[in-house]
């Protein structure tokens, strides 16, 4: 029987911390990359996402993706811990108290944790439609789309069967038994082909590709690069559900995925473009982070490096698809966390190291393809479930709305702030805005200068 675990205990609090702080990084991160007139929304559409994701995952969401299977592993008992029932509640002996575990931890940490990768999995997406999504049909298909696809998917890939056979959980875990040691199907691949239906439902913005549509602060993307990149610790390392071996080793392959990762974009760039940019760097760093997500627990530390710079250069090329194919991801959801996520899901079968945790073996390690078709058949399936349901959600959103998913051209033109938040993240005048005691202040501020002193007219 498992024991309560202070230290496993002490690393997860802190790894929860980590991840949820990934979504304000992604907020700050697609904040630079848009207009001006639009980095309030997109800020926005990440952290409502913590607000709604959060309030569904206690009501029903853990119980969905963590109860026990009802059926072919697709999916968790609706009602097991609706409302996070039987988690709660300790069970008091004397002085001391003892709460429901989940492993070595209590089984709350493991519920908190595993909210934030529901929360910023549906952030994600919303990099696909940044300048032109009415707020509350965002809000409406966010809450669907993680209720219908992300707490399914988060069964098949996370929801393991207990040791002894009490609790059955997902298809991909336990019966494939394709290596996901984080997320790079059920967040990755399912965040990016969602991103790529709701940005065709949606449509083009204005003007694009004939506009230019320049991230307005760079400063913001690389600071929410980096914040990504400190909270991915925890995202990776923080999925050994402990303070182990499997968290150092993971630890150690999500640095240098990632670094092999930036140095791989910049390289791209340089001989493609002429020039290496900051955020070529900051793209880099976020491919590296989501390739290595799924395998950092099956390859070695040069294994990492590898797949990392491959996975990166796979992503560079990428981005230009929708130039291509004509399909308006703003913000590279698609080249990024789409194809990231199945390079590096895929790429476990090439690279998987026996010596590593996960203690199987890739084809370059002798393994032959049994890895790699199953790795291969979980990132097909993610892409499949994930693609189809979102074109149906994103539909039935329109359809809510009368067809008027996005906003009208005017308000798309002037910013989306201004239409859907009555907000501007710069205002360049002296009072406008304030209310209270700072626009009186500001006020007779602009008066005083406005108008001349008895001393200046005496003179």
């Amino acid at each position: 029987m498992d024991a309560f675990n202070s230290g496993d205990t002490a690393w997860m609090l802190a790894s929860t911390a980590l991840v949820l702080f990934m979504t304000p990084g992604l907020a700050l991160f697609y904040g630079g990359m848009v207009r001006s007139k639009s980095v309030l929304n997109m800020m926005m559409m990440s952290l409502s996402a913590m607000g709604l994701v959060g309030v569904l995952w206690v009501l029903y969401g853990y119980s969905l993706a963590f109860g026990n299977d009802v059926g072919g592993g697709l999916l968790g008992s609706l009602t097991e811990f609706w409302g996070l029932k039987g988690l709660f509640v300790g069970t008091y002996t004397g002085d001391a108290i003892s709460f429901t575990l989940s492993g070595s931890i209590p089984a709350l940490v493991f519920v908190g944790f595993q909210a934030t990768f529901a929360i910023i999995t549906v952030a994600l997406i919303s990099g696909a439609v940044a300048d032109r999504m009415k707020f509350g049909a965002w809000l409406l298909f966010a809450g669907i789309w993680a209720t219908v696809v992300y707490f399914p998917v988060a069964h098949w890939v996370f929801a393991f069967t207990s040791t002894d056979g009490s609790v059955v959980g997902g298809w991909i875990a336990n019966s494939l038994k394709a290596i996901d040691f984080a997320g790079g199907t059920a967040v990755h691949i399912n965040a990016g082909v969602a991103a790529l239906a709701l940005a065709i439902i949606v449509g083009k913005r204005r003007g694009w590709p004939r506009e230019p549509m320049r991230p307005h602060n760079l400063t913001l993307v690389m600071l929410g690069a980096g914040i990504l990149w400190f909270g991915w610790f925890g995202f990776n390392a923080g999925s050994a559900l402990g303070a182990n071996g499997t968290a150092a080793f993971t630890m150690v392959n999500t640095i240098v995925a990632t670094c092999a990762a930036m140095l791989a974009w910049l390289v791209v760039e340089r001989i493609r473009d002429g020039k290496a940019t900051t955020l070529g760097a900051a793209s880099g760093i976020v491919a590296g982070l989501v390739a290595i997500t799924p395998s950092c627990s099956s390859v070695s530390p040069l294994g990492a490096i590898a797949l990392g710079a491959i996975a990166s250069v796979l992503c560079a090329l990428a981005v230009g698809l929708k130039y291509r194919f004509g399909f308006d991801d703003s913000l590279d959801v698609v080249g990024v966390h789409l194809v990231g996520g199945i390079a590096g899901t895929v790429l476990v079968g090439f690279f998987a190291d026996p010596g590593s945790p996960a203690a199987v073996a890739g084809l370059f390690y002798g393994g032959g393809a049994d890895q790699l078709w199953r790795q291969a058949v979980g990132a097909l399936a993610v892409l499949l479930y994930s693609g189809i349901l979102t074109f149906i959600i994103a539909l039935i959103v329109k359809g809510i709305f009368r067809g008027k998913i996005r906003i009208d051209e005017e308000a798309e033109v002037a910013g989306i702030d201004e239409s859907e938040h009555a907000e501007t993240a710069y205002d360049f005048s002296s009072h406008r805005g304030l209310g209270g005691l700072a626009g009186s202040h500001a006020a007779a501020q602009a008066a005083a200068v406005a108008a001349p002193s008895k001393e200046g007219v005496s003179q």
